[in-house]
């Protein structure tokens, strides 16, 4: 019986909502995906999350799709002198062999054009990401707060908030993985 209590608890425990997501296909692994919860009358929204080529060859990331959303677009956001700069890389992403890289607020992220509704703090959201050589992976958004900087899911991130955003320059880099 003891068993039986100690299998339900693990079960219980790994199907809790806010732990650490992953999801693989072909030599893509994506991490965490989260989103922020938007203000009613919002149309726009921004996911997040952590992608890592495993493979051999390199992939690119072209777009996706985000349940309520019209159109899901890849962005990037970096530092001009002292002006913040956002665009959107229409071509993709390309990731290489045994890279990662980092979605995470004040660096890459995605741009949910065309919400039907906003975005409401809870309730995860499901979606889908396509690469040129992978093809389309599933996965799920967890939902945080409005103004959220992190997923509760673990570091997603360097963002600071102290009156200012500060921006640490490994967001905007490639990360070799070890």
């Amino acid at each position: 019986m003891k068993r039986l209590i100690m299998a339900l608890a693990v079960v219980v425990a790994c199907s809790t909502p806010g732990m650490a997501h992953k999801f693989e296909k072909d030599g893509i692994a994506i991490k965490h995906p989260w989103t922020r919860a938007t203000a009613p009358g919002a149309a726009v929204g921004v996911g997040y999350l952590t992608i890592t080529n495993t493979g051999k060859e390199p992939d690119t990331m072209t777009g996706g799709t985000f349940e309520g959303a019209g159109n899901v677009e890849i962005h990037e956001m970096k530092m001009d002198g002292d002006k913040m700069l956002m665009r959107q890389l229409k071509d993709g992403l390309e990731i290489k062999p045994g890279e990662t890289v980092k979605f995470s607020p004040g660096g890459y992220h995605l741009m949910f054009t065309g919400l039907k509704t906003p975005i409401a703090q809870g309730p995860n959201i499901k979606g889908s990401l396509t690469f040129k050589n992978a093809g389309t992976i599933d996965v799920t958004y967890k939902v945080e707060s409005i103004g959220a900087m992190t997923s509760g899911d673990g570091d997603h991130g360097a963002m600071k908030m102290d009156g200012t955003m500060k921006m640490d320059d490994t967001d905007m880099k490639h990360e070799h993985a070890q």
